[in-house]
């Protein structure tokens, strides 16, 4: 038996069963959220219910558990819509007070831009209170050709809003800027009232425009007979999406889980971020990270390569080692207050002195802002590529840097030509790392610049095109926002599991491209491998 410890095979099973242990738990949890996610989206059937009082309900089953306390006795959650009507999205039923289950044909669901889904039957469709088509089919035919009008309303809309009136505001703003500026110096005014003049009709042009359509929009209304026997009515403008659900073929459902996957990766938010897309937050957070390493990697591949190869070493660098090892531990949150009273109040506030000074109190630089977050996880994540560079440097061999030098090559360019090429398997291993956990981190953006919901993007067809100093949406701080913050967590809990997969997704697939890049340098450069 003591030879069996000494031979070293138990901590070698130890080992193998932790690191399996490990790898379960992950793939579990990876499990978990990928279930939730993948099927979140998919059009599942109507079931309407008949009470023994009498009474119906019409929704989507969502879960089935058991009553605590009960003997062998069931519930289900459905999910039965129209919040505006019963106050809420879902309702449990006791299995043994259900007299009849069916999957009524004529079933509707209608996704809307606000108020989440109705569940119902066509009773109608009208042009103000003239009646166009009755229910059945041909109020399902009046209702698609309706809606393809709708959709290009409302694409106008957005244009309006998101292009032409932006523009304007973005314009106006500047004018008056400028205009403030010139009043300060004591200089004329009156060529810029005139172009203010001239934006503000413009302004005026495009409101009235926009109001139209949305009058015209709103002429056509959809009647919806609920299970409860009341009837709704709904505009037609406001309805993103409607279909039946019960007369579906996998085919169709297919195409309208693609459908809705592509608005999450490419929509806006809607529903205090629980319905829509996420693109906002996908785009600032790919964003964030590239500026975030544009910042980090620099700075802590020249430090490393200080440290390694031109410092002096002795007490100085060994405690310099130690304090970066040491910030590499400390918790997020310290790197956020930094961020907030050095880069937002210090920097940014010196800069809304020099350069805006026309616009304050309102600051500019002087509050969160993308720039200021992407600095702060820099500073955060500097530490982990320092010293996976210095590891790096460490692993190429002294042979080729005494044989570069006995060549004639000045330091410089033995640095450049033989150790960091060898150093780059460990240097893309830093960024790997850094990437990773700055793609992730959430504390630190809470108080430097991330925002529930944010209607601009930092990048946009205005000049200077690129805005730095706007607050931003990122993937990690929708996830808590919806997950723990949302006023309706039962019907945000699929935007929080698809979200969260996205994130998984898009830090893994950071990860896959860096690995083979680094895999690529390494069988390049065998001599720097261990």
């Amino acid at each position: 038996m003591k030879g069996f410890w000494k031979s070293g095979d138990p901590f070698i099973w130890l080992t193998g069963g932790a690191l399996g242990f490990c790898l379960l738990m992950v793939a579990g949890l990876v499990g978990v959220i990928g279930a939730h996610a993948l099927g979140a989206f998919w059009p599942q059937e109507l079931v309407e219910l008949e009470i023994q009082d009498g009474s119906r309900v019409l929704g989507r089953v969502v879960a089935r558990q058991e009553i605590p306390g009960g003997q062998e006795n069931y519930r289900i959650q459905l999910k039965t819509g129209n919040r505006d009507v019963y106050g809420l999205d879902f309702r449990w039923v006791d299995e043994a007070r259900i007299a009849s289950r069916t999957l009524p044909p004529e079933a509707v669901v209608c996704e809307r831009v606000e108020w989440g889904e109705v569940y119902g039957t066509i009773a109608g469709i009208y042009e103000g209170e003239a009646l166009l088509a009755g229910g059945g089919e041909a109020g399902w035919e009046k209702l698609q050709e309706l809606m393809r009008t709708a959709g290009q309303v409302r694409e106008e809309i957005r244009q309006l809003e998101g292009d032409e009136i932006s523009r304007l505001n973005y314009e106006l703003e500047q004018a008056r800027r400028q205009k403030r500026r010139l009043q300060r110096e004591g200089r004329p005014t009156d060529q810029l009232e005139a172009g203010e003049a001239e934006a503000q009709a413009r302004f005026d042009r495009l409101a009235e425009e926009l109001s139209r359509l949305g009058q015209e929009s709103e002429r056509f209304s959809l009647a919806v007979h609920l299970a409860s026997g009341e009837e709704q009515r709904v505009a037609v403008v406001d309805i993103l999406r409607a279909y039946r659900p019960n007369q579906l073929g996998a085919s169709e459902k297919l195409g309208i889980y693609l459908g809705k996957y592509w608005e999450f990766l490419w929509g806006e938010p809607r529903e205090s971020n629980t319905e829509g897309g996420i693109f906002p937050a996908l785009f600032g957070t790919v964003l964030m990270v590239v500026l975030m390493s544009l910042a980090a990697v620099p700075f802590g591949v020249l430090a490393a390569l200080y440290l390694r190869e031109y410092a002096r070493q002795g007490r100085l660098v060994q405690i310099i080692r130690i304090a970066v090892n040491n910030l590499a531990g400390v918790p997020s949150i310290v790197f956020g207050m930094f961020g907030l009273g050095f880069f937002v109040y210090g920097v940014g506030g010196s800069i809304d002195q020099l350069f805006y000074a026309d616009v304050l109190p309102t600051p500019t630089f002087g509050t969160g802002g993308i720039l200021w977050a992407s600095l702060t996880l820099a500073l955060l994540t500097v530490p982990v590529v320092i010293v996976a560079t210095e590891e790096g440097l460490a692993g190429v061999p002294r042979e080729l840097r005494e044989g570069s030098l006995a060549l004639g090559s000045t330091q410089l360019q033995m640095i450049w030509r033989v150790v960091l090429p060898g150093a780059l398997p460990g240097i893309l291993t830093g960024v790997i790392l850094a990437t990773a956990r700055g793609a992730g981190e959430v504390a630190p953006l809470m108080i430097t610049g991330v925002v529930k919901l944010a209607p601009d993007l930092p990048v946009d067809g205005i000049w200077p095109f690129f805005h730095l100093e706007r607050k931003f949406m990122h993937l990690g701080f929708h996830i808590y926002d919806v997950g723990f913050q949302s006023p309706n967590v039962e019907a945000a809990r699929p935007m929080v599991y698809t979200t969260t997969l996205l994130l998984l997704a898009m830090v893994l697939a950071l990860n896959l491209v860096a690995i083979a890049v680094r895999n690529r340098l390494r069988r390049r450069y065998v001599s720097s491998a261990f």
